[in-house]
């Protein structure tokens, strides 16, 4: 299992023990911080979904410009005030006991999680050598389910007790975490620049004029709909829309949360360059599509057996095409990013997981707990139409290039960009532990 969590030593190992340390944190967090904001702030539900909503928004607009300082000061710097400031909004959280506070944390929280993660997989960027970071991104991706699976077991340990004591103790074990993370990031070299790709300040960023790879970065937003998924959708579906009894959504999101641990990697291991990332996310919209189908099926009456083997098989379907989709998006944003552009890049393409933590929710709830099985439907389709359509775009991406890839300083083992999974951010309900793509996640 130390093998399938953490890559060679080196750095790309230790970028993997800072996602484990603080998706530990997280793991504590996600699972009691919906009744921390509720019971111990005493904020209304409407209150929390409306500053998260407004948070992540505020953090997907700040991704780009804080990918820019990271091209700019350098990845691991920058990487490390950001874990820093992460930190400090977590123990922000603490003492905040009005919703003005709230918003003002919540966003200064976001701003600083979607900056660590573009910066983040700057670094990543440029201490791994471009034909292994798939690799790596696939045993982080392991790693970061792994940490939030213990540390969830904690926060349990908070929801049992249920005493504002406990649920500060929890807010409190990620913000340690993310110090330590800070830590850690600090121990690793900051990898060589550019001189002649670095930006200009005031140049405009060039990621916002790449058309074809903005439209790439869409098609992966789109997708990343699914987040919502198995922790917000289904579970809403299974106790508005089926017979299953309410057990079932706790053996799903165990059953998704351990197989991206376990088989995240061996899913990667297929993905080496453009041609084979295209068609494993082409693949992931289709099994995307094939669940969508399969959830639809479980509002007919059927034995409890069998509605629970079909929810089962949706479930593995869903895993399945996520962690295709995963590993095939990660290729595409190493290798469509200009050398040197790698914090703005990743901002850009990062951006798509605050964007599906803010429509997500609303989106599903109206098309599946709503609509019903022609929700179903309408989604996969809308998966399996941004899977296919990634193809053509990809390819216009490539033919915009003036340059292939190219390594940036001798040594350096740099050649383009690629995205970190990260468990960075209090997550609003509704993202699945397994989807921190960005460190993501």
């Amino acid at each position: 299992m130390h093998a399938r969590w953490f890559p060679a030593a080196g750095p790309a190992r230790g970028l993997a023990v800072a996602q484990l340390v603080n998706s530990f944190g997280d793991g504590a967090y996600y699972v009691c911080s919906a009744l921390y904001f509720s019971q111990v702030v005493g904020l209304p539900a409407p209150c929390i979904g409306l500053g998260l909503t407004v948070a992540w928004g505020v953090g997907a607009i700040a991704g780009v410009p804080l990918g820019r300082l990271a091209d700019r000061v350098g990845p691991r710097r920058t990487a490390v005030v950001l874990a820093a400031a992460t930190a400090l909004g977590v123990a922000a959280f603490l003492v905040v006991r009005s919703f003005p506070a709230f918003l003002l944390v919540a966003c200064a929280y976001a701003t600083a999680q979607c900056g660590l993660a573009a910066a983040r997989q700057s670094l990543l960027a440029g201490l791994v050598d471009r034909d292994a970071r798939t690799g790596v991104l696939a045993h982080l991706q392991s790693a970061l389910n792994a940490g939030l699976a213990l540390g969830a077991a904690v926060g349990g340990v908070a929801l049992h007790l249920g005493t504002a004591g406990a649920y500060l103790t929890a807010l409190a074990l990620d913000a340690a975490a993310f110090a330590g993370c800070a830590l850690l990031l600090a121990r690793l070299p900051e990898p060589p620049r550019s001189p002649a790709t670095a930006p200009r300040w005031g140049a405009d960023p060039t990621v916002l004029r790449d058309r074809p790879y903005a439209l790439v970065a869409l098609l992966n937003m789109v997708m990343l709909l699914r987040m919502p998924l198995i922790s917000l959708a289904v579970p809403l579906w299974i106790a508005e829309r089926t017979t299953a009894p309410g057990w079932a959504v706790s053996a799903l999101l165990v059953f998704n949360t351990g197989a991206v641990t376990l088989f995240q990697v061996r899913t990667a291991s297929v993905v080496h360059d453009l041609p084979s990332a295209v068609r494993t996310v082409r693949s992931g919209g289709v099994l995307m599509l094939a669940s969508c189908a399969a959830f639809a099926v479980t509002a007919l009456t059927a034995p409890l057996w069998v509605l629970f083997a079909v929810l089962l098989l949706a479930a593995g379907l869903q895993v399945w095409g996520e962690m295709r989709q995963s590993a095939g998006a990660w290729q595409i944003s190493f290798d469509l990013a200009p050398a040197g552009r790698q914090g703005q890049y990743q901002g850009l393409f990062g951006a798509g997981v605050p964007v599906a933590r803010m429509l997500g929710p609303l989106l599903l709830t109206a098309l599946i707990v709503s609509w019903g099985v022609p929700g179903w439907l309408l989604l996969g389709a809308l998966f399996l139409a941004a899977g296919l359509a990634m193809g053509p775009a990809v390819r216009w991406a490539e033919r915009s290039r003036p340059t292939a890839p190219g390594p940036i300083a001798p040594g350096a083992g740099h050649r383009a960009p690629g995205p970190v999974p990260t468990s960075s951010a209090p997550a609003p309900a509704g993202v699945t532990p397994s989807e921190r793509p960005s460190t993501g996640r």
